[in-house]
């Protein structure tokens, strides 16, 4: 699960991004909620959390997320905005993550507004949904609707973070010393 993390969530460990997606493979019910269990044992005190969005047979989609981050993202006039368009009655990340796992298990089309749940730019999942992914301007961890400059910057730090963090979890440094606490 540590190698996940590192893979999957080096730039939300390090700060730099409020939440990180992945799936994650496993033989036994059993064996994922530990996996969870475990990687929230790492990551509580730090102020991330692991969640899984959503379960198949025998993969899950697993949430890692700045919580505090997250409050603040979801607390934003504009995001309020988006996601009582596309039906969210409250910003409480508690009911946001509920009906965005209904929606993520339910749902034949994936709910896009879960970049707003990533730390994706507004106006970029505005635009994902409205040009329904299509006419972006640049794609890199994201499709950029917006400020091209601004998100290429991002995914340069994104990968550098991830780069560093491959190789000093790889040189023996634990996960907890990678992660940046809130």
């Amino acid at each position: 699960m540590q190698k996940y993390l590192v893979e999957h969530c080096a730039p939300t460990l390090a700060g730099l991004k409020t939440a990180s997606l992945f799936n994650l493979s496993f033989s036994t019910r059993e064996e994922l909620d530990q996996k969870v269990l475990m990687a929230n044992q790492m990551l509580n005190d730090k102020g991330l959390y692991c969640e899984v969005l959503r379960l198949r047979q025998t993969s899950a989609l697993i949430y890692v997320y700045r919580h505090q981050q997250l409050e603040m993202d979801l607390s934003r006039l504009e995001t309020q905005q988006v996601l009582s368009e596309v039906g969210y009655a409250s910003v409480a990340i508690k009911s946001c993550l509920e009906l965005l796992k209904e929606r993520l298990c339910y749902q034949e089309t994936f709910p896009h507004e879960i970049g707003l749940f990533l730390g994706y730019p507004v106006e970029d999942v505005v635009g994902f949904i409205r040009h329904q992914g299509k006419n972006s301007k640049h794609t890199g961890y994201w499709k950029v609707y917006g400020d091209v400059v601004e998100s290429i910057k991002l995914f340069t730090k994104f990968k550098k973070c991830k780069h560093i963090y491959k190789q000093r979890f790889g040189s023996g440094v634990s996960i907890q010393q990678l992660i940046v606490a809130d």
